[in-house]
């Protein structure tokens, strides 16, 4: 998956779930995983990232 495919899911994902995306797409990757579906979990490491950098930083 390229990284505009992977903002795009982020985005949507982002939309639907809120603060909890990076938590699902997460749990995706680790079902993926344990699957033993590599490409897929990769895929979703990518979508966690993208997430993470639309929530920005952490607040104190």
């Amino acid at each position: 998956m390229d990284a505009i495919k992977a903002a795009e899911y982020a985005r949507a994902l982002y939309a639907a779930h809120g603060d909890k995306a990076e938590a699902e797409a997460a749990q995706k990757m680790r079902t993926c995983q344990e699957a033993g579906k590599d490409t897929e979990a990769a895929d979703w490491k990518a979508v966690r990232q993208a997430v993470r950098a639309l929530r920005g930083p952490n607040q104190a």
